[in-house]
């Protein structure tokens, strides 16, 4: 009805408004209006009292006028109280009682989606395309090359575990990058993981090359901790949570087989390597938080002239993040600086030691919703050379179009101690599909 006299009074207002001729014709465009809502409510309850009937008929009763019947009175209370079961009854939020109620079925949501993926697991791919000009004597890169395409294959086997696969197609084959299993309800707190992995020395020895915030790896993960493929291998990891009242901090012990490309290599079975870090992280304020880390390693390694040498091969190291990443303009703004150090000693025939040590410091700056700059400056020793440090240094510039793409230019210099000096303008496409999950933070 409110609605009924705010139509007739616009009728009226806008009448007055045009001119129309006089209060009779004023009158008389109110009566049709009456008369045409009447018409609509007598066509409504007709309407209303046949769909009445055809409920009526549905449900097996005979139609019964639509005129209010008197309520049943109460029952007594001991009756009420026969009637009531003992146990209570859960409460039903309004709305809700078309969800199933308490009683009844739930509906399913994306049935047909969800039942087509249950065996399956969540997949993806990733490319990752480089570019270089300039000259570099040490390392050289192709001009263009797609360097590695990760391809993801990730699902719980069941609520006690989940396994994760990575395959990796590069230049030289199909190899697993990782493949492991995921046991996260064992007995007092331990994370356990068995299969190829990569280890937890250090943090860039963790990022897979689509996640590191440059085209390339820093000096000293080249020189000292076996470059692209870092220590990975086949093995198996524990991690526990330490409790204490102050930060977050967690452990974690890996054994594996021994073998991670120019690191460790094992002459004989008993030839194992071995991983552990401590991981110490701590909120400052709600924008920004501190994330620090101690590495070590130790391993096997050989001679080109005596395969069988059981030489040691020790490694420690400290790396240090800093986050920034205000709440208000989180999508917008940000920063990330990273800071590493590692020393190795290496034992060589004759019972001689060599020690080297490297380290690199990073910043990479969000000033735009999809754009992101950094540096990031370099210095390490190399296995190769006897003294001296290896330098340089990066500016990069990455343009993110959304979460699925980027694209990546950088600037670097390098002055290598057995070769000339390196000046390389490198850039990067990176592309993703299919469902990948996060890598840990």
């Amino acid at each position: 009805m409110r609605t009924i006299r705010c139509v007739c009074a616009s009728a009226v207002v806008v009448g007055a408004l045009f001119g129309l001729p006089a209060r009779a014709d004023a009158q008389e465009t109110v009566q049709g209006l009456r008369q045409e809502i009447d018409q609509l409510r007598r066509d409504f309850e007709q309407r209303l009292a046949a769909l009445e009937s055809r409920l009526a008929a549905a449900e097996g009763a005979a139609p019964t006028p639509a005129q209010p019947t008197a309520a049943p009175p109460p029952a007594p209370p001991e009756t009420a109280a026969a009637q009531t079961p003992a146990q209570p009854t859960a409460q039903v939020p309004p709305g809700a009682e078309g969800a199933g109620g308490p009683s009844g079925a739930l509906p399913v949501y994306g049935a047909s989606v969800g039942s087509s993926k249950v065996f399956n697991p969540d997949m993806a791919a990733i490319g990752n395309f480089l570019g270089a000009m300039g000259h570099n004597d040490v390392n050289p890169a192709p001009p263009f090359q797609l360097q590695e395409s990760e391809v993801s294959l990730q699902a719980v086997v069941d609520p006690y575990a989940r396994a994760d696969f990575f395959l990796s197609f590069g230049q030289e084959g199909v190899e697993v990058e990782e493949g492991f299993l995921t046991f996260n309800a064992l007995p007092g707190g331990l994370l356990t993981k068995v299969g190829k992995m990569r280890s937890a020395f250090g943090k860039v020895n963790t990022f897979h090359n689509h996640i590191l915030p440059w085209t390339d790896r820093p000096l000293v993960t080249q020189n000292l901790v076996g470059g692209e493929d870092g220590i990975s291998d086949a093995g198996i990891s524990v991690a526990r949570l330490i409790p204490n009242p102050w930060l977050f901090l967690e452990g974690t012990g890996q054994v594996f087989a021994g073998n991670s490309g120019d690191v460790f290599q094992s002459a004989k079975r008993s030839d194992l390597s071995y991983v552990g870090h401590v991981r110490a992280y701590q909120d400052i304020t709600e924008d920004s938080n501190l994330d620090f880390g101690f590495s070590y390693a130790r391993g096997n390694h050989v001679t080109p002239t005596d395969q069988s040498a059981h030489l040691s091969n020790t490694l420690y190291g400290v790396d240090f993040t800093y986050r920034w990443r205000p709440l208000q303009r989180s999508i917008y703004r940000s920063f990330a600086g990273r800071a590493e150090w590692i020393w190795a000693r290496r034992e060589e025939p004759a019972d001689l030691f060599t020690t080297r040590q490297g380290m690199y410091v990073s910043g990479d700056y969000q000033f735009a919703r999809r754009w992101t700059g950094g540096l990031r400056y370099d210095r390490s020793q190399s296995i190769q050379a006897v003294t001296g440090y290896d330098t340089g240094g990066a500016a990069v510039i990455t343009y993110r179009p959304s979460e699925f793409s980027q694209v990546r230019a950088e600037y670097r210099h390098i002055n290598y101690v057995t070769a000339s000096s390196a000046n390389e303008l490198l850039f990067q496409f990176q592309f993703s599909i299919g469902a990948h999950g996060a890598h840990p933070f």
